[in-house]
């Protein structure tokens, strides 16, 4: 890649970044919908198969969701500098917002508007990890024996608190064992 193509990458990769900080609420699992959305289809970087499998990874690493899915994701598309790019601008307006919210926190708080405000921003965030589960369902589980799996790991996360690492590992050697009886059987 020449250096002036390398140059704009890095730039939009801040800007796009920049903006899903700036303008998604709820954390992570809020950012996935945006995310996909961006690098998958409005700017063609990575393809819809591989940005689920980038969720997968970045879910299974400790750090934040959001800072670890741009640090990945910039790496891809325009290597180191694209990470840090991608990081920088993801953490930002959050950076910023926090810092005025902490200057003036108890008054905020207080405030009715903000507080009602507040609650309807959790409720769409509610909407909008569903929407990224509906979206993302479709290119990461892909028979019945994923369904079995995802359906396993639901109902383990609500009723456990067993951490989401071990319950990734155990997902990856259980798909790895019907991988192996599937292709010994010639299923």
């Amino acid at each position: 890649m020449e250096a002036k193509d390398r140059r704009t990458r890095v730039t939009k990769l801040f800007l796009v970044f920049l903006r899903i900080g700036a303008f998604t609420f709820g954390g992570g699992l809020a950012m996935i919908p945006f995310i996909k959305r961006e690098i998958v289809d409005n700017n063609h970087w990575i393809e819809e198969e591989d940005i689920v499998d980038i969720f997968a990874i970045v879910q299974s690493v400790p750090g934040v969701i959001a800072v670890n899915s741009a640090i990945f994701v910039g790496y891809r598309v325009a290597g180191f500098l694209g990470s840090v790019a991608s990081a920088i601008g993801v953490v930002l307006p959050s950076f910023i917002i926090l810092s005025v919210i902490a200057l003036f926190f108890s008054t905020f708080k207080s405030i009715p508007v903000v507080a009602n405000a507040f609650e309807g921003i959790s409720a769409g965030v509610t909407a909008l990890i569903v929407s990224a589960l509906l979206n993302l369902r479709k290119a990461s589980i892909k028979d019945v024996y994923g369904w079995i799996i995802a359906a396993c790991v639901f109902l383990i996360m609500t009723v456990t608190d067993i951490s989401a690492v071990y319950i990734l590992l155990a997902s990856a050697i259980l798909g790895l064992i019907i991988s192996y009886v599937r292709k010994k059987k010639g299923w």
